[in-house]
């Protein structure tokens, strides 16, 4: 349940084949069966060129650009009940990218350097709760690493656009540190494809093996993100 790679968009191929060869059928509360496993990813380079997979911007590059505008500064990319800026930039008061940065400052190999998204009297009775759970970080060998905690991560239509929001993230915490960006680490519990997009997982499992997948890799200046 782990793959590797130096770039991100050859990390999450290969996420995508180890779930198309190690998925087991499991319910969804939906209403519909998915393919499902537990996974652990790590992406060495995340700045390594090229990073960006067309596939996997869903909802396009301007989606993922508005995305992950989202994610770091609060601007609205689609109305839900929560923002993954709000529970990490304000979570009951508590910025706690600020906390993350000042605790770093004063002990950068500090275990405690988090931040959490799960509010129990809102998300338990909630239809759609975050699926982020938690993110970690210190300074190792003088950068910035990042493991991210995702309880549930759709692993065709959200989990590029995921990666690259939180490695945003981590870009932002690095530069507010003065410190070069480290590793990606990216955890889900669940892992899946539904059912309705199992035909697009296989097609492009037959992609990726063969290679072809490979011409939808882009630099990153098409986003000017960075």
């Amino acid at each position: 349940m782990y793959v590797e790679a130096d770039l991100i968009p050859e990390a999450w191929e290969l996420s995508l084949l180890y779930l198309f060869e190690n998925g087991i059928e499991i319910k969804t509360e939906y209403g519909e069966m998915s393919i499902d496993t537990p996974i652990v990813i790590k992406i060495n380079d995340p700045l390594r060129e090229p990073r960006i997979h067309l596939k996997g911007c869903v909802s396009g590059l301007q989606g993922l650009k508005e995305y992950i505008d989202e994610v770091l500064y609060g601007r609205e990319y689609r109305v839900v009940s929560y923002t993954y800026h709000d529970r990490l930039f304000k979570y009951r008061g508590v910025d706690q990218i600020e906390y993350i940065v000042e605790k770093l400052k004063s002990a950068p190999y500090s275990r405690r350097a988090q931040a959490i998204t799960w509010i129990p009297e809102i998300d338990t009775r909630s239809s759609y709760p975050p699926c982020l759970q938690r993110i970690w970080t210190r300074i190792v060998d003088g950068r910035l690493i990042m493991h991210v905690h995702i309880r549930s991560n759709d692993a065709l239509k959200a989990a590029f656009m995921n990666i690259m929001a939180f490695i945003s993230l981590q870009c932002h915490i690095a530069s507010l540190l003065g410190v070069p960006v480290g590793y990606y680490l990216h955890v889900a519990d669940s892992y899946h494809v539904y059912e309705r997009d199992l035909k697009w997982l296989v097609k492009f499992v037959d992609q990726i093996r063969s290679g072809e997948s490979k011409k939808w890799w882009l630099n990153s200046r098409v986003l000017d993100t960075r």
